[in-house]
């Protein structure tokens, strides 16, 4: 499975998952990990609700104020790119994608001391997992 990291620091990885099932499989992964998440939001259900079309899309929101609070208190503008986010969507191909911020973005985007993003460098592996067959 190959990944794609482009310049503006977002990590692409495709899955033969449907979108629901790769959301439903990240869910459960991030849950097993005693990791909160926050919200699930399908976009192309609230574009249903108010009369409009879109191809499957779903951000799943979630963290750990064990990981996130140490991070944050160090370099409290890292709040905007915190919790971190998935998301799960299909392309007008009805390819399916997982997407990320990069954590190395991250770091750069905010200049946070690398030691306090390990914390929340498993996004990585959490996206490779839901994303496998």
């Amino acid at each position: 499975m190959s990944t794609l990291t482009a310049d503006n620091g977002i990590v692409t990885v495709p899955t033969q998952r449907t979108v629901e099932h790769a959301a439903d499989k990240l869910a459960s992964l991030i849950e097993a990990k005693n990791i909160v998440l926050f919200a699930r939001i399908d976009f192309a259900a609230d574009a249903q609700r108010a009369g409009l079309a879109m191809q499957p899309s779903q951000l799943l929101v979630f963290g750990n104020p064990r990981a996130g609070t140490p991070l944050m208190q160090a370099v409290p503008m890292a709040a905007l790119d915190l919790p971190l986010k998935v998301l799960v969507w299909q392309d007008a191909d009805g390819g399916v994608w997982l997407s990320y911020n990069a954590t190395s973005y991250l770091q750069a985007r905010h200049g946070a001391p690398a030691e306090l993003m390990k914390s929340i460098d498993g996004i990585g592996a959490l996206v490779q997992a839901a994303a496998a067959d």
